[in-house]
């Protein structure tokens, strides 16, 4: 993976502490183009992974970048799914058989026997890889080296002890794309000892890291201790500057303190920042 890779939130009005700039990011990314034209820069500065959700729009970006193969041919995303709010938009305006012919791949009437069949027999495995291919069908074609499980899923599950779901994503996320199964996670501690328990070795773990211990699900100082440790996993830090709460400078001071964390995402809407950000997450390493 890449060092610094550029997050979504600020093109889909996401701030975890400023309505404000919520609202002003909703108006300024209301177009298509202008998403694109903040991911050329984020290119000419030497960024070329971008973490995005499965968010409607990503697809409009994806048919972009199939036009234009030569230039995008370098460019990496890093899907993480579900997208909920989504499917809940969905099934309010088309029904349940609307959403499924909208988002899952195939013919329709195979689709909803497959899927209801699975779920007569509780069969989670095989409605999971459903969700997953039709998550994945915006991004046909495109370069996808990881592909993550949010955190909306991730932590309920760790809570309810599905261990074997996350088995099998793992796998079937390296048989069905070649890729590498990642996981995005409130709680990176209990995500390594799950992964550990079950046999997924060396997982790619998103999760907060910051100085404050902002979504930091069992404090800062067990964070520290599990970066600081020779078990096997590759952290991805995200949310370090505590959702504006930290100053870049000293937030990524903070994060590179820990040559354990293979790469940092970061938001940003400008090809100053954009750079500026880069030479910050890199300058430690």
């Amino acid at each position: 993976m890449d060092r610094a890779i550029l997050g979504d939130n600020q093109f889909f009005a996401v701030n975890h502490l400023s309505d404000e700039r919520s609202r002003a990011q909703a108006i300024r990314f209301k177009d298509n183009r202008a998403i694109i034209d903040v991911l050329d820069q984020a290119m000419e500065c030497g960024v070329n992974t971008f973490m995005c959700t499965t968010h409607d729009r990503i697809t409009a970006i994806c048919d972009h970048m199939r036009k234009n193969p030569a230039k995008y041919a370098d460019f990496k995303f890093l899907p993480g799914m579900p997208y909920a709010h989504k499917y809940a938009n969905a099934l309010t305006e088309l029904g349940i058989l609307g959403t499924l012919q909208a988002y899952i791949p195939g013919n329709i009437f195979a689709v909803t026997g497959k899927a209801g069949l699975a779920f007569l027999r509780k069969d989670f495995p095989s409605l999971m890889e459903l969700l997953v291919d039709a998550e994945m069908k915006m991004f046909e074609g495109m370069n996808t080296p990881v592909i993550f499980l949010q955190n909306v899923i991730v932590d309920l599950m760790l809570g309810l002890g599905t261990d074997e779901l996350f088995v099998h994503y793992a796998e079937y996320i390296r048989k069905r794309y070649g890729a590498e199964p990642g996981f995005i996670t409130m709680n990176l501690p209990r995500m390594v000892d799950l992964c550990e328990r079950v046999g997924i070795d060396n997982p790619i773990i998103c999760s907060s890291i910051n100085k404050i211990g902002f979504r930091m699900s069992g404090g800062v100082g067990e964070y520290e201790e599990y970066l600081q440790s020779d078990r096997r996993f590759r952290p991805m830090a995200m949310q370090c500057l505590a959702a504006g709460a930290l100053k870049p400078t000293e937030a990524m001071a903070y994060v590179n303190r820990f040559p354990k964390i293979e790469s940092v995402v970061f938001g940003a809407s400008s090809k100053a920042h954009i750079a500026e950000t880069k030479r910050l997450i890199e300058q430690g390493v």
